[in-house]
């Protein structure tokens, strides 16, 4: 996946209604994991997290927690000897209303933010899907995001076009007068 289309994944997930028990699995599928990996940590087969999370071995530990625990349970999941063994990069933390997120690696300020401000971030965690960026470029989310848009508007409005403008016959008629002499 690019940074575009793990943009739009994540857009779409925030907008979604919030489901505690799926959120892990479909942030996580956002950023490009295959459905082998989901189901292996849903069985519990690659799954070590100690708090009841899920926890990604070399990638993230995630937990959702109850309303108002967002705060404590991000510090438990850096705490917690599974991430540490598990060498997690990321602790993220959610109860639906608001999202806590550390990368464990770098000196990068953590995120705290709204649920349904989260996409705004998801150049932080750009490395999820094996995407390595500098500062500049896990700020520039916004960039990232009125690229997808762009794209969207440059696919459609040629359908648009063709539709309403009966675009393909005047293609055709400019090519054949540029043939003639």
């Amino acid at each position: 996946m690019n940074a575009v289309e793990i943009e739009e994944a994540i857009s779409a997930l925030a907008e979604r209604p919030f489901d505690a028990d799926e959120f892990p699995y479909a942030f996580l599928e956002a950023f490009g994991n295959k459905e082998t990996t989901l189901k292996r940590l849903r069985k519990g087969e690659s799954n070590k997290s100690d708090l009841g999370g899920v926890l990604q071995t070399n990638n993230i530990h995630i937990a959702v927690c109850k309303p108002g625990e967002v705060t404590r349970t991000l510090a438990a999941l850096k705490a917690s000897p599974a991430t540490v063994r598990a060498k997690a990069r990321f602790v993220l933390a959610t109860d639906g209303d608001l999202f806590e997120a550390e990368d464990l690696t770098t000196d990068d300020a953590p995120i705290s933010c709204t649920y349904a401000d989260f996409p705004n971030h998801f150049g932080f965690f750009l490395p999820l899907a094996g995407i390595t960026t500098v500062k500049q470029v896990r700020e520039s989310s916004f960039d990232i995001r009125a690229t997808s848009r762009l794209n969207r508007l440059y696919v459609e409005l040629p359908h648009q076009n063709s539709v309403s403008l009966g675009w393909p016959r005047r293609l055709r008629a400019l090519a054949a007068s540029s043939k003639s002499p």
